[in-house]
């Protein structure tokens, strides 16, 4: 698979989002299942390996952490701190103090004694961005994390944040269906020598084709709460999805492929981290990195599927005002 760089290391292109093997989407697959899923990504060549505190409310930690340690130092490996689980409920700190204590419990689920890559999964807006993120540099020096990241942030708040310390990173919802980032931030990025990670993708799973009814969804999927896949909107965007699947069988490749290696064309700074349970889906998304689109079918795609052709917000209104992301007017 091709390489880029995030941080001072270089990964495979596409790397693993591993939030729904212990959160979000359901009922999660058991720890065997998971486990033989994160060993078959490193067999398959991924090297980038993508968790949180948040996820499982720190399951997800505990089962890459044990999955992994065959092969840590053969992997990079990213976490994320500021929205944690405390009694069962989702929080958002932000400050010095809670990060450090975030660290040192992720430190000892993912039985690691340092993390190549770790987030703000939020900016708490109650903490100046420069206050966590010197928390952050302080880890560093420490030798906890070997580099900083932000998730969900604007332009401005990135420059904020680099001038306290290079930040390696910074990851936000990234695809042919969510083009905030087009805005400003991933302009930002290229000129700070910051990667761009792509978490969702596929679009949670709307780019595969395989969302055909919501009301399927499980109690617990996020997508009930999310606009995109209620209606009037999801009527509305199967109305371009159908051309969207033409256009993967024209050039030969599954709509998750054709959503990836649209991703891998933008630049090379991007790096997409789809999750899934399947091993099968696990090696379709992988193959997206052999797939070189040709600048008509980049510009077909660009004209399917943006953001005017794109019904309803992607999060919900309280959860849209926890993040800082530029928004299309």
């Amino acid at each position: 698979m091709q390489t880029r760089r995030i941080g001072n290391a270089e990964v495979p292109a596409i790397g693993l989002g591993c939030m729904n093997l212990s959160h979000a989407y359901g009922t999660p697959p058991d720890t065997e299942t998971a486990t033989a899923l994160l060993h078959k990504a490193f067999d398959l060549g991924v090297r980038h390996f993508d968790t949180a505190a948040l996820y499982g409310f720190g399951a997800n930690e505990t089962l890459v952490g044990e999955a992994i340690k065959p092969f840590r130092q053969q992997v990079h490996l990213a976490s994320k701190c500021a929205m944690t689980g405390v009694e069962g409920v989702r929080v958002i700190d932000g400050r010095p103090e809670t990060l450090t204590r975030t660290l040192d419990e992720a430190l000892t689920r993912l039985q690691t004694d340092h993390i190549d890559l770790y987030y703000l999964h939020r900016w708490d807006k109650n903490v100046p961005i420069e206050d966590s993120v010197g928390a952050l540099s302080r880890a560093v020096e420490d030798g906890k994390i070997g580099a900083i990241g932000l998730s969900e942030v604007s332009a401005a708040t990135l420059r904020k944040a680099h001038a306290v310390h290079p930040i390696a990173a910074v990851q936000t919802e990234y695809s042919l269906w969510t083009r905030n980032a087009e805005i400003a931030v991933l302009q930002a990025c290229k000129e700070l020598d910051t990667s761009f990670v792509a978490f969702s993708p596929v679009a949670r799973g709307f780019l595969t084709g395989a969302v055909t009814d919501p009301a399927a969804f499980a109690a617990k999927d996020i997508r009930r709460n999310m606009p995109r896949f209620q209606e009037p909107h999801f009527s509305s965007n199967q109305r371009w999805l159908n051309e969207f699947a033409d256009l993967a069988k024209t050039e030969n490749c599954s709509m998750a492929q054709l959503s990836l290696a649209w991703l891998l064309s933008r630049d090379d700074h991007v790096l997409p981290i789809p999750g899934t349970t399947s091993i099968a889906h696990l090696e379709d998304n992988l193959a997206a990195a052999e797939i070189t689109l040709s600048a008509e079918v980049i510009g077909k795609l660009d004209e399917l599927i943006n953001q005017t052709t794109v019904s309803g917000p992607r999060y919900p209104e309280a959860t849209q005002a926890e993040i800082d992301t530029e928004e299309f007017a």
